[in-house]
């Protein structure tokens, strides 16, 4: 059951976590728009996504936007799946790094260790971002102090979600499942967070049970925090540094219904 493993057992639970991943639009993105609708709320939810237009047993990790009017705004691929990850997902590209603009703030984010990519969150920053999301599957504390400097650095606040999962919740005929027995009972502590423009710890870290997490947002914090430090604004130095980001959607085919000869 290893990651990546391709071994008969392996590939039997690679073809479960498949036929377990979603299309976007499709019927379990179509039930989350209801819910959304029917709470008057954006969405931000973390999904395996299968791509379809080619070959669809390639995975992507996805952060998916949905509005309060249930429509699909937009979504993200994580960029570079991180050590085994890269035998399951596939690799997004610049067409995701988005920021929407919305009446509660310009709302964007970066998947786990994608955060740990300057360049990246540099994308980001560059959209005006002020919600800034980060999910992970990192509990450990040095991902708080992660939370912290992007929100430092960003002058943004920064909505850190983590998972909280026990060894009870896998299923009981998952193949394999008797590779987790000198695993302990709690997989995965949570940590989920919400910090301010300047660092502060508004809400959590929660950890080791579920829960929601509640913190006032005020965007006039962000422009009091951006008096002595804007990294895409008077803190930068585009006559030394520059970064150019391409957004363009790569595809592995393209076809043509017209060919010129010269």
């Amino acid at each position: 059951m290893v990651v990546g493993s391709r071994t008969p057992e392996g590939r039997r639970t690679w073809e479960r976590y498949w036929s377990n991943s979603i299309d976007i639009p499709g019927p379990e993105t179509g039930l989350m728009c209801e819910a959304a609708r029917e709470a008057g709320a954006y969405l931000a939810v973390g999904v395996m996504e299968k791509d379809t237009r080619f070959s669809d047993r390639t995975l992507f990790c996805t952060l998916l936007y949905i509005s309060p009017k249930g429509e699909i705004l937009g979504r993200h691929r994580k960029l570079k799946p991180t050590g085994a990850e890269r035998m399951i997902w596939g690799e997004g590209d610049g067409s995701g790094l988005i920021v929407l603009n919305t009446e509660y703030g310009k709302i964007g984010g970066l998947i786990c260790w994608e955060n740990y990519m300057p360049l990246a969150r540099m994308a980001i920053y560059g959209k005006g971002v002020e919600i800034y999301l980060a999910p992970t599957a990192d509990f450990r504390p040095t991902w708080q102090a992660t939370l912290i400097h992007i929100a430092c650095e960003g002058r943004c606040y920064v909505l850190g979600c983590n998972q909280f999962v026990t060894k009870s919740m896998y299923p009981q005929d998952l193949v394999g499942l008797e590779e987790l027995s000198d695993q302990p009972e709690l997989m995965c502590r949570g940590g989920s967070a919400i910090i301010s423009p300047l660092g502060e710890v508004l809400a959590g870290p929660l950890y080791d049970r579920e829960g929601v997490l509640f913190a006032d947002v005020d965007l006039s914090q962000v422009s009091r925090a951006r008096l002595d430090f804007d990294v895409v604004g008077h803190y930068s130095r585009p006559d030394v540094f520059r970064l150019e980001v391409n957004e363009r959607e790569t595809l592995p085919v393209s076809y043509v219904t017209e060919f010129s000869r010269r």
